[in-house]
């Protein structure tokens, strides 16, 4: 009786291991993910998928300013196929109070990387208008804002002005080249830029109707936390800022605030936190920039 007992526990056992091996490895090989793509599972599950663009760019007019818009195809593929570049006239949303978080010229494998830390702890999400040669050197960082439910958006290969504002086609150029970057990261590529330094005194009309054609959608500021002052303000700095201009009546409904995410930019991490509770105070709600999004001019 003892001799079945023991043969009929080390059955039991074996069964129980074997059963804990297999759900491991089966969870492994179907998810390929490590603790922290678990934990943002997890964060991620209650937002809203992105709306990828169909063929025909009709499934883009939108109501929920917090979902990111992204198109499957690359202008190039779009000519190349005959299917339409150009969006269609799209309605701006009509929201009240919403305010759009917008980071310029990362990715790093730092400040970027702390920011969404900060934007997740607060279950928000923003904008990253990202730089080409950077999103190559830091994919993972460009598959965590996407896989977050952040929008992306183009900044330039490589922010340099002279190149890059010497004719409307080295503009097109450039955001073709890391629409590229992106595209081959993440199978998508984003509809919405930003000109390195704003379009004032950069754009011509000429700029302007390159980018429509191309299917672009450019978005500016009107509110800026200075972070990027050649001064090297501090944190404290950057919170003044963002207070004293959010409740100006001209931005007080569709506030798009820019700050930088990229190296040297520890101040803007230090500030951030205050920066959001500042404006959940203030009442806001966070989208994220699409083609949609009020205009900030």
């Amino acid at each position: 009786m003892k001799k079945w007992f023991i043969l009929l526990t080390a059955v039991v056992l074996l069964t129980g291991c074997s059963a804990q091996t297999d759900s491991n490895s089966s969870s492994a090989a179907a998810g390929k993910h490590t603790k922290a793509d678990d934990q943002t599972s997890i964060v991620t599950a209650a937002r809203p998928a992105p709306v990828i663009a169909n063929d025909s760019l009709t499934n883009l007019q939108l109501d929920n300013p917090a979902v990111p818009v992204y198109d499957h195809h690359t202008y190039d593929e779009r000519r190349q196929a005959g299917l339409p570049t150009q969006l269609p006239p799209l309605t701006p949303y009509t929201a009240k109070k919403i305010v759009y978080l917008t980071f310029d010229d990362g990715p790093d494998d730092k400040n970027t990387a702390a920011v969404l830390d900060i934007l997740q702890q607060n279950q928000i999400t923003a904008t990253f208008f990202l730089v080409g040669r950077y999103a190559k050197l830091y994919p993972k960082i460009v598959h965590r804002i996407y896989d977050e439910g952040h929008a992306i958006g183009n900044h330039s290969y490589d922010h340099d002005y002279q190149r890059l504002y010497k004719t409307p086609d080295s503009y097109l150029a450039e955001m073709r080249k890391t629409d590229a970057i992106l595209y081959d990261i993440l199978g998508v590529r984003p509809l919405i830029t930003r000109a390195p330094g704003g379009t004032v005194g950069n754009f011509t009309k000429a700029y302007w109707n390159a980018l429509k054609i191309s299917g672009y959608t450019e978005y500016d500021w009107n509110v800026s936390s200075a972070d990027a002052a050649p001064h090297h303000p501090v944190a404290q700095d950057f919170i003044d800022n963002v207070e004293a201009q959010i409740d100006k009546p001209a931005v007080r409904d569709s506030a798009i605030i820019l700050m930088h995410c990229s190296s040297g930019h520890e101040e803007t991490v230090k500030a951030l936190p205050r920066i959001i509770q500042l404006l959940k105070e203030r009442g806001y709600t966070f989208g994220v920039i699409t083609p949609m999004t009020p205009q900030p001019w």
